[in-house]
This record gives C-alpha cells, sequence and structure tokens, in this order.
C-alpha cells in the first residue's frame, strides 16, 4: 500500500557496531523458554548481495498481469496467485513454512454491500439526497443480509478519539446508542509543520487511521460511522475511497459474526458534509477548527440520516504464503521478511472500461522482492537464524492476513528478532537517502546505520509524516505484538533529478496510479531503484539474521512493554 522511497550508491562492507541492551528477566514457571538476551548487540559484516533483475521483472510482470485479475483475495484468482508464489519460492530454494505446508488459511468473511441507496439526510426542513460512490461510501462488517439505517440522528464527533492519556474525549457525555457518528479524518494536529503537538505534530498517530475511528464508534455503540474525505489530511483522493469500498470486503471471521461493530461503516466527500452541516444552521469550517482544541464535546447536528443496502455474504479460506530458510546456527530463532501478495481485484472502470487494479507496484513488487532475496540468501548461504519468507493475505482490506499471522504464529514471535517489510516499491533511479517511516523507533536503527554507511547513504526525514505511512503496511501487525520491523524506502533526494524528480514521482504514483486501474506493469521502467531497495533489503534481513542480537523498542515507545513481555517469557 504505502509508496515507498530508498537509496543506492556503491556498495561497501559493513563494519561492527555495540549497543547495550537489557538481560532476560525471568520467565514465569512453565512458560516456553525464550531466546537469551545478550548483554551487547554487534552487528556482522554482510557482503553486497547480486540481486537478480530478471527474478524482479518476471514476478512483477507475471502477477501484475490481468490473467491475475487484480489478486483479490478469496476468489478464483487467488488459487493461481498462490500456486505462482510456491512455485517461486521452491525455485529459489525455500522450503515450506508451515509444518510440511506452504500455506496458512486464513479464514475470511466476504461481505459486499448491492442495491446502496442514496444517503437521505433530513435537516432545517431540508432532505438532501447524497448518491452512493459519487457522494457517500458504506458497507457493513456484520454477517448479516440486509443493513438499514432509518431516521438516526447525526452527531459530529470532532475526530472521534478517546485517548484518556491525553486527556482528550471527542465522545464526552452523549450516548451514541442509535445514532451516526461524522467523523473528521487524521488526528487535530495534522497541519503542523513540525512533530511538537499532542499528537505528535504532524505526524499521524495511530488515533488518525480510518479503521480507529471505525473501532472506538463501535466501542461507543454508534449505530454507523461516516469519515469527511479530505485529500490532504487523508493522503489521498476520493477515487481511492470509491475503488477501496466498491466490490466484496473482506474480514477475519469472528465469532460473533462481527455484531460487535456498528450497522454500517463509511465515507463522504467534504461537500457532502458541508452542505449537511448548513442545512443545520451549524458552519461546518468553524467546527472543523474548534474540534482541533482540548476540550472540544460532541454537537448534536439536529439532522437525521437514513441509508440501506443488501449484503451478499459468504465465508471462505484466504491463504498467507510461508517458506523458510533454516538458519545454520540457531534455527529456533527468527527473521522475518513480509509482503502482501494481494490487491483490490476487479474495481470501478476507468475511462478505457479497464476494471482490473492490477497492483503492479502495490504490492507485486513487493512479492518479488522476496523471491529475489531468497534467491541471494541461497547464494549466500544459510544464516545463523532461520529466516521466513512471509506473503500475506488481505493487506488491502485492513492488514488482516498479516494481524493473522501475529496473532497465531507459526514461529513464536518471542523467538523472532525483527524482520523487513517490503511494501510498494517506486521505480525510477537510485537516490542518495533512505527514510525510514514512522521515524526512530527502535534498536534496528543500529543496523540501518551500519547498512547505510555500507552503501554510502544517508538518512533524512519521513515524507510526508501526516499521512500515517507507519500504520498503513503489515509490519504493523507485527508491532502491535512487539516485533521491531523494518520499514524504510528509497528517499527523495535521487541521484538524478534530485529531490525534485523524487518528489514528483511520489507524487505521481499516488495520484494517478494507486489503487487505481492505471497501476499496471510497464516494460519502460527504470528498475535501477528497485534494485537498490532490494539491496538494503537483502542487507537489513541477513545482518539481523547473522547476528545475537535482540533488537527491542526504545523506552517511552508505544510497542516496548508488548515486547517486554514477550521477550520475558510470554508468546
Amino acid at each position: 500500500m504505502l509508496f515507498s522511497r530508498k537509496t543506492f550508491v556503491p556498495l561497501a562492507l559493513i563494519g561492527a557496531a555495540i549497543l547495550a541492551v537489557g538481560a532476560t528477566a525471568r520467565a514465569p514457571k512453565g512458560a516456553a523458554k525464550p531466546a537469551p538476551v545478550p548483554m551487547a548487540m554487534a552487528i556482522p559484516t554482510v557482503a553486497a548481495p547480486a540481486i537478480s533483475l530478471d527474478t524482479l521483472k518476471s514476478v512483477t510482470r507475471e502477477l501484475a498481469s490481468d490473467a491475475y485479475e487484480g489478486r483479490g483475495p478469496a476468489t478464483p484468482a487467488e488459487d493461481k496467485t498462490v500456486a505462482y508464489i510456491i512455485k517461486r519460492f521452491k525455485e529459489a530454494g525455500l522450503q515450506p513454512g508451515n509444518k510440511g505446508s506452504w500455506v496458512q488459511g486464513v479464514p475470511t468473511l466476504e461481505i459486499e454491500a448491492k442495491n446502496t441507496s442514496p444517503f437521505t439526510v433530513t435537516a432545517g426542513g431540508q432532505t438532501l439526497s447524497f448518491a452512493p460512490g459519487a457522494d457517500y461510501v458504506a458497507g457493513s462488517y456484520r454477517f448479516v443480509p440486509r443493513t438499514e439505517i432509518k431516521d438516526a440522528p447525526l452527531v459530529f464527533v470532532g475526530h472521534g478519539i478517546v485517548a484518556p492519556e491525553l486527556g482528550w474525549n471527542d465522545y464526552a457525555g452523549i450516548d451514541m446508542k442509535g445514532k451516526i457518528a461524522v467523523i473528521l479524518v487524521n488526528d487535530p494536529d495534522y497541519a503542523a509543520k513540525d512533530e511538537a503537538g499532542l499528537f505528535k505534530g504532524k505526524r499521524m498517530t495511530y488515533y488518525g487511521r480510518w479503521t480507529y475511528k471505525f473501532e472506538e464508534a463501535a466501542r461507543q455503540g454508534a449505530a454507523g460511522a461516516l469519515i469527511v474525505h479530505d485529500a490532504f489530511p487523508a493522503a489521498y483522493g476520493w477515487q481511492v475511497v470509491n475503488s477501496s469500498w466498491t466490490g466484496p470486503q473482506l474480514f477475519i471471521q469472528q465469532a460473533d459474526n462481527g455484531m460487535s461493530n456498528t450497522l454500517a461503516n463509511g465515507w463522504m466527500q467534504k461537500s457532502a458534509a458541508e452542505a449537511i452541516f448548513k442545512a443545520s444552521g451549524k458552519d461546518f469550517s468553524a467546527l472543523d477548527r474548534a474540534a482541533k482544541a482540548k476540550g472540544f464535546k460532541p454537537v448534536v447536528l439536529g439532522a437525521s440520516g437514513s441509508l440501506s443496502f443488501d449484503n451478499t455474504v459468504r465465508k471462505a479460506v484466504s491463504r498467507n504464503v510461508i517458506g523458510i530458510m533454516p538458519g545454520k546456527k540457531r534455527p529456533n530463532e527468527y527473521v522475518l521478511y513480509t509482503g502482501h501478495w494481494d490487491h483490490l481485484g476487479k474495481c470501478n472502470a476507468d475511462k478505457t472500461g479497464d476494471d482490473i487494479c492490477n497492483g503492479a507496484i502495490d504490492n507485486a513488487t513487493g512479492i518479488a522482492a522476496l523471491v529475489a532475496i531468497a534467491e541471494a540468501n541461497k547464494a549466500a548461504g544459510a544464516a545463523d537464524r532461520s529466516q521466513i519468507f512471509l506473503a500475506v493475505t488481505m493487506e488491502e482490506s485492513g492488514l488482516l492476513g498479516s494481524k493473522y499471522y501475529a496473532e497465531n504464529p507459526v514461529y513464536s514471535l518471542s523467538r523472532t528478532a525483527g524482520g523487513v517489510n517490503m511494501d510498494a516499491i517506486g521505480m525510477g533511479g537510485v537516490a542518495r537517502d533512505v527514510q525510514v517511516t514512522g521515524g526512530d523507533k527502535n534498536e534496528l536503527t543500529a543496523f540501518l546505520k551500519a547498512a547505510l554507511k555500507a552503501m554510502g547513504l544517508y538518512q533524512t526525514s519521513e515524507d510526508h509524516s501526516e499521512r500515517g505511512y507507519y500504520y498503513r503496511s503489515d509490519h504493523f501487525s507485527f508491532a502491535k505484538r512487539g516485533v521491531p520491523m523494518f520499514a524504510v524506502g528509497r528517499g527523495s533526494d535521487w541521484v538524478k533529478g534530485g529531490k525534485a524528480a523524487g518528489e514528483a514521482a511520489g507524487e505521481d504514483y499516488t495520484v494517478n496510479r494507486y489503487h487505481q486501474p492505471s497501476d499496471e506493469y510497464d516494460e519502460s521502467w527504470d528498475w535501477s531503484g528497485p534494485v537498490q531497495d532490494v539491496t538494503l533489503y537483502y542487507r537489513l534481513g541477513r545482518m539481523l539474521a547473522m547476528s545475537s542480537a535482540w533488537p527491542n523498542w526504545h523506552k517511552g515507545d508505544e510497542f516496548r512493554a508488548v515486547r517486554d513481555k514477550s521477550r520475558s517469557g510470554g508468546k
């Protein structure tokens, strides 16, 4: 999903670096014994790999072809996709990674909204009607044949955040039962010029993600939740929302069949929200500003909304593909390489009639990188630790394949030292810099610095930290379970064209190809940048696999506590 950016320059050998880490806490009686924690973290030397350009091209070209119909999970195209990945994993020298099987089944719930009504709103004596697709989108997370919300009061809840640790509650004093929450995208200080602020300034926190907003609305008992789309704080245009919410939506099966969720979740155009507020006698801009200040209270709009749609529902099983290259010294310690194989499948047709979202960049390139890195590791010989190659499903549906693996790990997360996530490797030239998604959060930074020094690169601040890329790809699923993961990319300071060229390429992809049928394979692509990216990914994973270190999150980081618990004898 994330448009990835990385860097290159002549390669050298990696020197040693030392960083102190703490000792292991005593494991609870009867718990699985975690791997020992050494007193020092030594970073080994790793030779430059030979990354196969032919592999990168051939895997990307194949998976992005129309024959794979956009790689929709739980569709006939999944069988073909999984079979191809297994074939390439075998040829790259991997072994089946799940007790003799290449796959991990992910129990899947598919819900497709059909016959969607307009969203009708009564306010100030007026009846407003908003068309599905053009003005709003909605769907249900519940396994029910029909969804209907009738004359539900609309409540503006600002950014829809409840953060007790920050003294923030956008739902203070309101009972949301039977009501529709109208929610602003991102978090309150996304427009800041720096990262100083209650919600980390312009750097998005998880409170700014749409997934959190729907989760919180459900916890508050709301009947429905509609996020107001605004292109800048959302970081993508309406066409991305529309294409992503059109067609079958996938979820992991839940024991309650999703009944703990709202009746309906969705998005509306900002223009639709402005019209509703105006008819209600409210000033949208003024309330938008008010919602950015601590102490904001929800506003009952004096309007009611109705919507309905039928649900085509079915249960299925999607699959994560897992390969392993066993370690030669410590095979029961693990390093992960991850990338998602899925994309949107059939989507809204463009003006040419093309209705296949091929997902060439997002993320056929990531799967190609998995295969190429496996080949390079085979050529280098087994590492000290086992290396796990995980091609996950349903990233586009909310990181669900990686979430399922992280909650049901084949290899203990307490014995997983860390990993590298690869998502949407952008085409174009090599760069001088590397960006770290989410900033400096853990001790993997020491490995990255050593790799950058070897490759003649420098690190820069993440572009557009307000877009919340850290929470938009599969590394986040593992971070929530305490596993440090590299999420790095080629920077925007390109060797040819400088920052103007790098930034233009990123924006061009985001605006013109991201989650659209135009994300197709192009024979004229410049692959020098992707080769640089994959070289860096190999080095980072290989260094970790040759190390005896157990990197942790920095003190005070949101994921430190769960890692400490895991490493002291938990899962």
